[in-house]
């Protein structure tokens, strides 16, 4: 089974996140994506990539790192665990709580990486929130 992630950071230098800049520019007026087929031949990118290239363009003007990888569908609980940072017996407690969803193959516990990362997110956000609470609370 593959790991969490097979990822390649990507550091851009200053030209890069000039050229960037400019493109992100174009794309915001609407000038689109083009993708080249086998042959050579431009054509429109589809949404869902338009908006991928975006996405990472965007990071690289504003002078981000980006970091490309790939992920399986389906994660072991070993890399699940490391991708949300927790130990496995933690992410155990998880899954049998009902906090996170999981399925058996045989005898082995394998979750989906999209409700992985979803997990992650939502746990990210509650984090973010009660942070802000606690700075309001600060202030008062």
């Amino acid at each position: 089974m593959a790991t969490a992630t097979d990822a390649r950071r990507l550091v851009t230098s200053a030209r890069q996140r000039e050229q960037a800049r400019e493109v992100a520019a174009l794309a915001a007026r609407g000038e689109g994506w083009a993708v080249l087929d086998a042959r050579g031949v431009a054509g429109a990118a589809p949404a869902e990539l338009s908006r991928l290239i975006s996405a990472v363009v965007d990071a690289v003007a504003a002078g981000g790192t980006v970091t490309v990888g790939a992920q399986p569908d389906e994660l072991t609980t070993t890399a699940a665990a490391e991708l949300l940072g927790v130990s496995r017996p933690t992410l155990m407690k998880l899954v049998a709580g009902g906090e996170i969803a999981a399925h058996k193959v045989g005898t082995h516990t394998r979750l989906r990486t999209a409700d992985v990362v979803a997990f992650r997110r939502a746990r990210l956000e509650r984090q973010r929130r009660a942070f802000e609470e606690l700075l309001a609370a600060e202030d008062e």
